[in-house]
């Protein structure tokens, strides 16, 4: 049997989908989920940390992913 370690990473930040001040959780690098909507996050830092919605692939934008692809539930 192999154990694998994992780490949780938990921070406080705004989610672009609900708009609201909430935890985030972080098992991969990079990548967050807001407690509050469930939605799938993807953490940018430029200047300032940023987190945008990740986008899923479909057959129409054939595995490229753009911003304006993206519809808020």
């Amino acid at each position: 049997m192999t154990f694998t370690k994992m780490k949780a990473e938990i921070v406080k930040g705004q989610c672009p989908t609900c708009h609201e001040h909430t935890m985030l959780v972080g098992l991969a690098n990079d990548y967050y989920r807001c407690m509050e909507c469930g939605t799938d996050l993807e953490q940018k830092v430029n200047g300032k940390i940023s987190y945008i919605p990740v986008l899923t692939s479909n057959k129409e934008t054939s595995g490229k992913f753009y911003l304006h692809d993206w519809d808020e539930e």
